[in-house]
């Protein structure tokens, strides 16, 4: 192997790596996970306070904000959420709210929530959450505390 190639072969190798790792760029303000710019995964956040449950959105009914693609199930939802986002969008972001308050960033399954005081929260998974839920109002202050700080921005 000629050293023009060694060298463009390590150069093509260095920067895969860069760009691949999460250490090397900031987190996103809205999380909408790896290849994709939907967040939630393409949930209905205003469902979650509508019908009490995690409701797939849908294409047909979209919006974009905060540089997400944002999916409704309905018209009316899509609606109330361009009227006032905050009040429906996931808090830190969507991020999973313990790994927040533990000073850290991790994704979050939209089947998995809480509402507290009119707030939506996703974590990692239920057991996750069952931690989460172990100190509610003081996880909640930390995660406060740390975001936007986690994003490393």
């Amino acid at each position: 192997m000629t050293d023009a190639l060694r060298f463009a072969w390590i150069a093509v190798f260095g920067l895969t790596i860069a760009v691949a790792s999460p250490t090397f760029a900031a987190e996103d303000e809205i999380y909408t996970g790896t290849f994709s710019n939907t967040a939630v995964s393409g949930y209905d956040p205003v469902a979650y306070f509508r019908e009490g449950r995690a409701v797939k959105g849908t294409d047909d009914f979209a919006y974009t904000w905060k540089g997400a693609n944002w999916n409704f199930s309905s018209a009316e939802n899509l609606a109330a959420f361009k009227a006032n986002p905050e009040n429906f969008a996931p808090q830190f972001g969507g991020y999973c709210a313990f790994a927040v308050a533990e000073g850290h960033t991790a994704s979050a399954d939209p089947e998995v929530w809480t509402i507290v005081d009119g707030k939506l929260y996703l974590n990692y998974n239920t057991e996750v959450r069952s931690r989460w839920k172990w100190d509610v109002p003081g996880n909640i202050a930390k995660g406060d505390k740390n975001w936007p700080g986690v994003l490393g921005r």
